[in-house]
């Protein structure tokens, strides 16, 4: 069975849906607005790949490497790693309630995950040409 681009694109804006969904819960069942910083730091974490990754050396095992495919790497991976910690850091200094935490750092890995998931449906449709 194969799967239409119109399937995948309604999949993907549905857990686009939902990660903006937990977010915006998590600040507005508690009235604090903090976690919402969580939503830029993922939507900015895909594109230093985007960027700066040229397709040639996006095999790991490969002898050959490209400086700037390493730190676009090194800058999304640390996007990703601040979009949850910052949750956790504001619910050690007491900010945000932990319900909230969990719903911004679940909402905000389904928002990357969506982005993810739909440069990687895409790109595979284009290389079939």
């Amino acid at each position: 069975m194969q799967v239409t681009p119109l399937t995948k694109i309604i999949s993907l804006s549905g857990l686009l849906a939902a990660g903006f969904l937990l977010i915006i819960l998590s600040c507005a069942l508690w009235s604090n607005w903090y976690p919402l910083y969580v939503v830029a730091i993922f939507l900015l974490a895909p594109l230093p790949n985007i960027l700066l990754t040229r397709s040639e050396f996006d095999d790991f095992m490969s002898d050959s490497s490209s400086s700037a495919n390493d730190f676009s790497k090194f800058m999304t991976a640390t996007f990703v790693a601040s979009g949850i910690c910052l949750p956790v850091v504001l619910y050690h200094t007491q900010l945000v309630v932990f319900q909230a935490t969990v719903m911004s750092t679940v909402g905000g890995l389904l928002i990357y995950s969506s982005i993810i998931l739909f440069t990687m449906f895409f790109q595979e449709s284009q290389e079939e040409f």
